[in-house]
């Protein structure tokens, strides 16, 4: 028999393996409150101790409501499609010892392992503001990582409840596939988007599906919560890549690999970079006064400004400090500004620097700004989320920075930073 070595006995435990992260756009590293629990801006997903996977395994058809709610307290993982009041078809789940599924949702109940919260343009969301009516579903969806090489990961809509169930009501899309399996839709969908040549520097956006209960691509409805559901794209899957984009209506997340994540800045080379274009103290053409950019803990939720607080002109990109003149609406002072080095016209705003690193698709300088909330990052990343057509209400899509999810400019959706040096 088998007996340990002291050495073995003694090695520390190994690192569990990392499967990936979902970052929820609009965020700059943080909850504008802080993370706390569930609820935060990035959920780690890693292997976990014991395997809490699912499978399909058997197919009840059921004619009354009783023999369906008999079937969904036996305590098993279950789906339920309601054909009729009177015909309902459940699918039992057994333990898939292979796999680890993580949920996602608007609910703090127990089987959500991510709470996610509709995101405010500007990321301004918070007990302050609290959202009147939600889009987002309660059980939005779920991710399954097999536990083994390559930990493939993969989306399906709707998550279990606390009863362990999906029902899917008399309302909602649901059909039978020609193999004989049932299948649906969620009220809202959920989206997903796989970018083309992965989340690099040379990137282009991908085609925005939807994504059924049981895993299927299909095209988008013609709005969002069609009762038609669209066509079945056969040649594309439900398997999660670096740079993918899951929009559950009124948040979207992007899915970074380990091996993605790897290969991206981290906190300490952003904070070297801010150092940098600090140290080589940038002026105020005007007043002369030298800028620095705020701190990255005040950049995460960009609070007062500060006196050496840098600012744009986003017509033309020269970066100034404050001051108070050259508007042209008293209404929108900010709005409307004409810069004082070039004679543009255009909006006068803060500059503040991105934050959270799974957004940056390089490791490059931050040289450009998101028009017109002024969030700062590396030329790439600026250009690539610029073309990334992102989900906005039922059936819109528009461009917005990741960092606190303002709509771009449709003419601009991004300036290069000008900094004028010291004179002296």
């Amino acid at each position: 028999m088998f007996s340990p070595s002291q050495e073995e006995r003694c090695a520390p435990a190994k690192e569990p393996v990392k499967y990936g992260e979902l970052v929820v756009l609009g965020y700059n590293g943080s909850l504008p409150n802080g993370d706390r629990g569930r609820r935060k801006s990035r959920f780690a997903l890693y292997r976990r101790a014991k395997a809490n996977g699912v499978k399909p395994s058997t197919v009840h058809i059921l004619n009354s409501p009783q023999a369906s709610k008999a079937v969904n307290c036996r305590g098993q993982h279950s789906i339920s499609y309601t054909l009729s009041r009177n015909q309902t078809v459940v699918v039992e789940y057994c333990h898939d010892k292979d796999t680890d599924m993580f949920q996602i949702g608007r609910s703090t109940e127990s089987p959500i392992d991510f709470v996610v919260t509709d995101t405010v343009s500007g990321g301004q969301v918070g007990e302050e503001t609290p959202i009147t009516q939600s889009t987002i579903s309660r059980f939005a969806c779920r991710v399954v990582c097999e536990r083994n090489p390559p930990y493939t990961a993969r989306i399906y809509a709707a998550g279990f409840d606390s009863s362990k169930n999906i029902f899917l009501g008399e309302k909602a899309a649901k059909w039978k596939n020609p193999d004989g399996h049932m299948d649906g839709l969620t009220t809202n969908g959920v989206l997903v988007m796989h970018p083309r040549g992965g989340f690099t520097e040379e990137s282009k956006p991908g085609v925005w599906r939807e994504i059924s209960v049981c895993g299927d691509v299909y095209t988008l409805r013609e709005t969002r919560s069609a009762q038609t559901r669209g066509k079945l794209v056969e040649s594309e899957s439900n398997v999660l890549q670096d740079g993918s984009l899951v929009d559950l209506c009124g948040a979207t997340l992007l899915w970074r690999t380990a091996d993605g994540l790897f290969h991206t800045p981290t906190q300490k080379h952003l904070e070297a970079l801010r150092q940098e274009i600090n140290a080589a103290r940038p002026q105020c053409p005007v007043g002369l006064n030298t800028l620095a950019f705020p701190s990255m803990q005040r950049s995460r939720a960009p609070a007062p400004l500060e006196d050496k607080q840098p600012w744009v002109y986003l017509a033309c990109g020269h970066v100034h400090g404050y001051h108070d003149w050259g508007h042209r609406s008293e209404q929108e002072p900010n709005a409307q500004r004409e810069c004082p080095m070039c004679r543009a016209v255009g909006p006068y705003v803060p500059l503040w620097l991105g934050c959270e690193p799974a957004f940056y698709v390089d490791t490059g300088a931050p040289t450009h700004a998101f028009v017109p909330c002024g969030h700062v990052c590396s030329e790439k990343s600026a250009k690539y989320w610029a073309e990334i057509p992102l989900p906005h209400g039922t059936h819109a899509f528009h461009a917005a920075c990741p960092f606190c999810a303002a709509p771009l400019s449709l003419t601009q959706g991004c300036a290069k930073l000008i900094f004028q040096g010291p004179i002296d």
